[in-house]
């Protein structure tokens, strides 16, 4: 296979089809959702099926826990994977919307009207739900999208975007609107990120190194975050039960994601009445403790953190634990090593919580809730495209309006420049 042509044809298909998926109706592309959501259904079989052949493949290729775990389609997550169509079915529409139109002296009335960006391409590793979910944004939103899942998930994907093709086509809309990479050769994924005139942005979801590649060498811009080095604060007073639940279910409840927490930080007053609880917590659960010299000594089995500990995104049962002297140094360790993904405090006092919301610079900043929370469809955006942690665009997870931008819109009734 010519590689750079394959990617060429699929560039130019998405580009036409791109047109035509943004003048349609929000009924039609809702009605186009529902149908894939029942194709998904109908092939539920033969998807596991594709499922269980990326697996075995997977542990015959030596694949790490965290993504074998991000590979595997279980029933609750294919059932999930078809709610969140439902659920981006139902979101408002944004295309089209017209916002803060005010008359000039000049009579002409200007406001700004919310359009699609045109063609997605997504890069991502592992976890098939996101063909699902990155294609209902995509065109929820207007967009056709290019998706290049990892080589490791292929049959899985191919077998998801033959019904999301099928729903495209019982609405109306040209199959082309979400195209599936299908060869392995990692040669596309440079093309894919090289070619501006069918690509209008990239979006990279997987581990550090390929988003890192991504950044560095595309040509069309890139909504991303390289990694998730969250943290939770016990903050002095704390309700301690809310603290141990918070702590530990934003470990525990699934370590290979973003937002799982990585580091632990408690304020040196509560440390003897919570850190003792937490260790016995997380002995349980079999997590690593790499404790700060202050707090190893509550924390039986706890190894010692080195200064690569508070940067590191484990994605496994391994957490970073420091006891510090308040809300201040607590903010300053966050400002020094967090990846600007999400972080939490869980306090009692008010106006340590505003502060903490305020000044603590993160896509996402939390207040008694633990940062598994961090995630489109928890926020109510029915699915995500990503997470982003740059500052322009679009920031935290990527729902529908994430992937549109404005336009000034003028209205006249004949009026001329004096």
């Amino acid at each position: 296979m010519d590689v750079e042509q394959y990617m060429s044809e699929l560039g130019g298909a998405a580009r036409a089809a791109a047109r035509v998926v943004a003048a349609s109706s929000t009924r039609v592309r809702n009605d186009a959702l529902l149908a894939a959501r029942d194709a998904l259904e109908a092939a539920r079989h033969a998807i596991a099926e594709a499922n269980a052949a990326d697996l075995q493949r997977g542990r015959e290729n030596g694949l790490d826990a965290a993504l074998m775990d991000r590979l595997e389609l279980t029933p609750p997550r294919f059932d999930a994977m078809l709610e969140g169509l439902v659920q981006v079915a139902a979101l408002p529409d944004p295309v089209g919307s017209i916002n803060d139109v005010k008359t000039r002296p000049s009579g002409i009335q200007v406001g700004r009207m919310r359009v699609p960006l045109g063609v997605i391409g997504i890069i991502y590793e592992s976890r098939p739900n996101v063909t699902v979910e990155a294609a209902s944004l995509c065109l929820k939103s207007g967009n056709a999208t290019i998706l290049r899942g990892g080589s490791e998930a292929l049959e899985s994907n191919l077998a998801i975007a033959r019904c999301l093709a099928a729903g495209l086509q019982a609405a109306g809309l040209p199959a082309s609107a979400v195209q599936v990479v299908e060869t392995r050769d990692r040669a596309a994924v440079g093309r894919l990120i090289a070619m501006p005139e069918f690509v209008d942005v990239i979006v990279p979801r997987g581990g550090k190194s390929l988003i890192e590649r991504i950044s560095a060498e595309a040509r069309v811009p890139v909504i991303k975050h390289l990694d998730g080095n969250c943290h939770v604060y016990i903050d002095e007073g704390a309700d301690l039960d809310m603290a141990e639940a918070i702590a530990v279910n934003a470990k525990t409840q699934r370590y290979g994601t973003c937002n799982t927490m990585e580091s632990l930080l408690v304020h040196a007053a509560e440390a003897e009445a919570i850190l003792p609880r937490l260790a016995a917590a997380y002995a349980a659960a079999g997590v690593e403790l790499r404790a700060c010299e202050r707090s190893r000594p509550l924390l039986p089995g706890a190894v010692a953190a080195t200064e690569s500990d508070w940067y590191e995104e484990y994605l496994g049962p391994i957490l970073a634990v420091r006891i510090v002297d308040g809300l201040d140094a607590a903010m300053a360790h966050i400002e020094q090593y967090s990846s600007r993904h999400t972080e939490s405090i869980v306090t009692r006092d008010h106006g340590r919580a505003m502060r903490f919301l305020r000044e603590v610079d993160s896509s996402s900043v939390m207040v008694n809730a633990s940062t598994r929370f961090a995630d489109g469809f928890e926020y109510g955006l029915g699915a995500e495209i990503g997470i982003s942690t740059d500052k322009l665009h679009a920031r935290g997870p990527v729902g529908l309006e994430g992937l549109t931008s404005e336009k000034y819109i003028v209205l006249g009734e004949g009026q001329v420049r004096r």
